[in-house]
């Protein structure tokens, strides 16, 4: 007969300290003050080991307030114009948006890519670097999704140019896998691709004569932006979340 495997634990100091709550000497002084709880008792004792059970953030409490996610975690977060993703840049950036503790953790959170300041949509980052690298892989052929606003109308041959598998971008050697095209109107379109070329959609467009004026991305893989989530918040993403970025349809067991 098999066993349950054999969860992971951890130093309360050291766990609370790589969440961003503090040192861990300022760990010790909150756990001496009765301000971390777990099960309804406090833990006194900072030295002390705690299993990272899944539900330990609805079982423990700092300073009265659920414990954060556990290293592990994958957030959506709705990206407005005019923030950066990058951790050292002027001006605003992603991580700004998110808890100040939140960028003090250890592993950090990272965007999974990225998207320029003047595109919107949705974001995924986390602190997981196997996940992070699956998503990007190209074998992994995650698709993204872009609502596209021109300065001119369509010419009409766009989509069939698209998706040739010819178009070479301005500089480059090699071209583009092919994108798929969904016109809305005159000036207004969707594409889907699968690349993550530099300023990719921006570039398909300047290729056949036309300038994009907004860009917004509402897609990765199956998970769309939720429509309540907006400019600016964040989510976490549970499993079911996750599996949709890579076009899997969540479970009904």
């Amino acid at each position: 007969m098999s066993g349950k495997a054999k969860v992971p634990s951890v130093r309360l100091d050291r766990l609370l300290a790589n969440l961003g709550y503090g040192s861990r000497r300022e760990i010790q002084m909150l756990a001496r003050a009765g301000t971390i709880v777990l099960d309804g008792a406090p833990l006194l004792d900072a030295d002390r080991r705690i299993a990272l059970d899944p539900d330990l953030p609805a079982r423990l409490t700092v300073q009265t307030r659920p414990l954060d996610p556990l290293p592990g975690v994958a957030l959506m977060l709705h990206k407005p114009l005019g923030v950066t993703c990058s951790h050292k840049e002027a001006g605003p950036l992603v991580y700004g948006l998110l808890p100040p503790r939140w960028r003090r953790r250890e592993p950090p959170l990272s965007t999974v890519g990225r998207l320029d300041k003047e595109t919107s949509g949705l974001l995924l980052l986390t602190d997981d670097g196997a996940l992070l690298h699956r998503i990007i892989s190209p074998k992994a052929s995650v698709s993204k999704r872009y609502r596209v606003t021109l300065d001119r109308p369509l010419r009409g041959d766009e989509g069939a140019i698209f998706s040739s598998g010819t178009l070479m971008l301005e500089g480059e050697e090699k071209p583009l896998l092919p994108v798929d095209l969904e016109v809305h109107g005159p000036t207004s379109a969707a594409v889907t691709l699968t690349e993550g070329r530099y300023h990719q959609v921006r570039r398909m467009f300047a290729a056949v004569g036309n300038h994009v004026t907004a860009l917004h991305r509402d897609r990765v893989g199956a998970l769309d932006l939720p429509a309540d989530l907006e400019p600016g918040q964040y989510r976490v993403m549970g499993e079911e979340d996750v599996a949709r970025v890579f076009g899997q349809a969540p479970s009904n067991s």
